[in-house]
């Protein structure tokens, strides 16, 4: 993801003006963001995956009526 400089370097001011246990923070949240996603990725790639061998089980006459919901 390409960031704007101007935006990278103001950021970088407040980080800067952050004692060091604030900075910390400010990483720990930055991580766990990055492990949201990855998360989320991660159980969308399973869901796409599985699609397949759910599709044996759903296409069936019985289940037909929840297809229009």
């Amino acid at each position: 993801m390409a960031t704007d400089p101007n935006h990278f370097r103001a950021l970088m001011e407040k980080l800067n003006k952050l004692p060091p246990e604030r900075v910390a923070e400010v990483e720990d949240f930055v991580d766990y963001l990055r492990l949201k996603d990855q998360d989320h990725a991660l159980a969308m790639t399973a869901a796409k995956v599985s699609e397949p061998s759910f599709a044996k089980v759903w296409d069936n006459p019985d289940d037909a009526a929840y297809d229009a919901l």
